[in-house]
């Protein structure tokens, strides 16, 4: 026994609305429904009255869409003559912050030097994806720049610790190491005012 198959989930309101279109066309004088239920007349108001709304949601979809950009070249043009309001209060004022403040305008703060930076914290060893392989972690260090990575077999031998990679990042990738050896790590943060100090070590056995 065959069933009505309308697809109604998937399809779109002009889809709908050609499709009641069709259903009343193909159905007035047919003589296989002779007494729609529901009446063709009520398919037919159900089918304008949303061909209507759809209208009116488009025109005003459209109407927004033309506020959306106009509010936004506005945007754009009082930002203009903020910057340049700006730029006047600069040159006249000579960068007094009094004279600034007086004008209705905030005044930026210049930063201190941050100066010698801490030794990054939480630095851990994990076994990498490959074999070989040690993936490490660390807390970043505010104020810095890049990351020296030093390695060792014996962390009791201060003249053993070796550089192994610089990184910008708060983890490195360290590679083609000896599979079964135990290797230790220790990081330090470098800064505008040089390198800080290295964290406490942390060990892995590269798989």
């Amino acid at each position: 026994m065959g069933k009505v198959k309308l697809g109604l989930q998937k399809m779109s309101i002009t889809g709908k609305l050609g499709l009641a279109t069709l259903i009343v066309t193909q159905m007035t004088g047919n003589p296989n429904f002779v007494t729609p239920v529901p009446s063709l007349a009520d398919l037919t108001a159900d089918k304008d009255n949303l061909k209507n709304a759809y209208n009116e949601a488009l025109a005003l979809r459209l109407r927004a869409k033309a506020a959306t950009e106009l509010m936004a070249d506005m945007e754009k043009k009082l930002d203009q003559t903020l910057a340049r309001m700006a730029l006047y209060v600069e040159n006249v004022s000579g960068g007094n912050d009094g004279k600034i403040l007086s004008a209705g305008m905030g005044v930026k703060d210049t930063g201190a030097p941050i100066g010698q930076l801490a030794a990054p914290t939480d630095l851990s060893a994990m076994a990498g994806n490959d074999d070989g392989e040690i993936d490490l972690n660390w807390e970043p260090v505010y104020g810095s720049k890049s990351y020296l990575v030093e390695m060792t077999l014996d962390p009791n031998a201060p003249n053993t610790w070796k550089h192994k990679t610089s990184v910008t990042e708060s983890f490195a990738v360290i590679k083609e190491l000896a599979s079964g050896t135990k290797y230790w790590f220790r990081v330090a943060a470098v800064g505008a005012a040089g390198q800080g100090p290295f964290s406490d070590p942390a060990a892995k056995y590269a798989p």
